[in-house]
């Protein structure tokens, strides 16, 4: 991954997305290979890393309030009470949430929690940020809305993110690029660099003609995976077709 980049990763079930991302965050040792963040092997948890799980119910303390939960991993950086306190309040309010510090994390909803989820990760004021299906568990409206919070926030704090999900849509709305990877043994079936405008939204980027085009190529793309032959003959964004 180049620095700064939000690159999406997408495949069939069981080709070893979620693994992946554990081995890049060092929760997994690579069975062949080595990961290396910034010329340096990972070989556990490295310090510029947060993640964010896909249960957001299981990854907050419930007995804890919300500014807790966010604070949390703050106290292993040894840092004042008054510059965790200054992050805390920083990242609730970058995901709209500054009104709910004292609450806990089951009076709020689903989108919220999650939301609490992405603001501890922020308050880590991490380099890169792993995302393993962070929005699986939401409605579609809360989806939406959140997928436009990660654009923003990679936007506004030029972090490097990594994002599993198994939709198709949502990759190519998000990503720069997107990874297709094969099923098992898996390996990299393509790398799509998605040429759509920078600033995107859900009423117009979502039809415009060429994210159609784009997310047929990755369906494509999957679907060739799961057979286990290469998807040959289709457009990819390093050769738009003709408009």
């Amino acid at each position: 991954m180049e620095t700064g980049e939000l690159l999406c990763l997408v495949g069939p079930s069981g080709c070893g997305k979620t693994t992946l991302l554990k081995c890049v965050g060092g929760l997994l040792a690579p069975t062949a290979g080595r990961i290396t963040l910034s010329g340096k092997p990972v070989s556990g948890p490295p310090p510029g890393m947060a993640f964010v799980f896909q249960e957001y119910g299981r990854s907050l303390f419930p007995w804890m309030r919300v500014g807790e939960n966010v604070e949390l991993p703050l106290r292993q950086k040894g840092l004042s009470r008054t510059r965790r306190r200054e992050l805390v309040a920083d990242a609730l309010e970058s995901v709209a949430l500054s009104d709910a510090v004292a609450a806990y994390p089951w009076q709020l909803s689903g989108g919220m929690q999650q939301r609490v989820a992405i603001a501890r990760a922020l308050a880590y004021e991490p380099q890169v940020l792993l995302m393993d299906e962070p929005f699986a568990a939401v409605d579609a409206q809360t989806r939406a809305d959140l997928e436009d919070l990660v654009r923003r926030l990679w936007r506004e704090r030029g972090m490097t993110i990594l994002f599993v999900t198994h939709d198709i849509d949502e990759a190519v709305y998000l990503g720069e690029r997107v990874l297709v990877l094969s099923a098992s043994p898996t390996v990299v079936q393509e790398q799509l660099t998605v040429d759509l405008p920078a600033e995107r939204d859900q009423l117009h980027t979502r039809v415009d003609p060429r994210f159609a085009e784009l997310r047929t190529h990755v369906y494509q793309q999957i679907q060739a995976a799961k057979r286990g032959v290469p998807q040959d003959g289709v457009t990819t964004s390093d050769t738009p077709p003709p408009r």
